[in-house]
């Protein structure tokens, strides 16, 4: 098994696009990216490393189940977070989201992911800059930074590669690996 566990809640598959980028960059260190709706709870404490994407739909929420019910994602599991133990666990964390459509809740489904980490034991690392986004709110901002890497490939599409490497750097540093 590699160190690093990529797990990913999606809804377009924007996300699961930006979890195999991460992965291909970090080689043999991460395991595949996997759909939290093909995982529990022992997938997550298997694993030293985490990394952890959402997109934020709509007006802030965490995806759901899909339109046709048949793809569930981080609101179905949910539940999974009581009692997960992620104490000793470095956790790095990841967004999509639109800044220009919803600049009042840009990437909250970030921020709603953070809490729940973090209330399980997570160390969380990659905490990143808010310049160069232009919001107005977010509750993925904590004392200043995002909680995590921000993408916004509706609106800043030809930067996710340079934030991404950029970020993955900081990570391997700040986790040691």
């Amino acid at each position: 098994m590699a160190k690093v566990g990529i797990f990913f809640g999606t809804d377009t598959g924007s996300t699961r696009k930006i979890a195999k980028m991460i992965a291909k960059s970090l080689g043999d260190i991460a395991d595949k990216p996997k759909n939290i709706n093909r995982s529990e709870a022992s997938d997550l404490e298997a694993y030293e490393y985490l990394i952890l994407g959402t997109p934020t739909l709509g007006e802030g929420k965490l995806p759901g189940l899909s339109v046709d019910c048949q793809e569930a994602s981080w609101e179905e599991f949910l539940p999974n977070f009581d009692g997960l133990d992620l104490s000793g666990k470095k956790v790095a964390l990841f967004g999509l989201g639109d800044q220009v459509n919803y600049p009042d809740e840009f990437v909250d489904g970030l921020g709603e992911l953070y809490d729940y980490v973090v209330n399980c034991g997570a160390e969380i690392y990659g905490f990143w800059p808010v310049e160069g986004y232009d919001f107005n709110a977010s509750n993925a901002v904590d004392e200043g930074e995002f909680v995590g890497l921000v993408i916004d490939k509706d609106n800043q599409s030809t930067m996710t590669e340079q934030r991404i490497a950029g970020w993955l750097e900081q990570i391997k540093a700040e986790m040691g690996l």
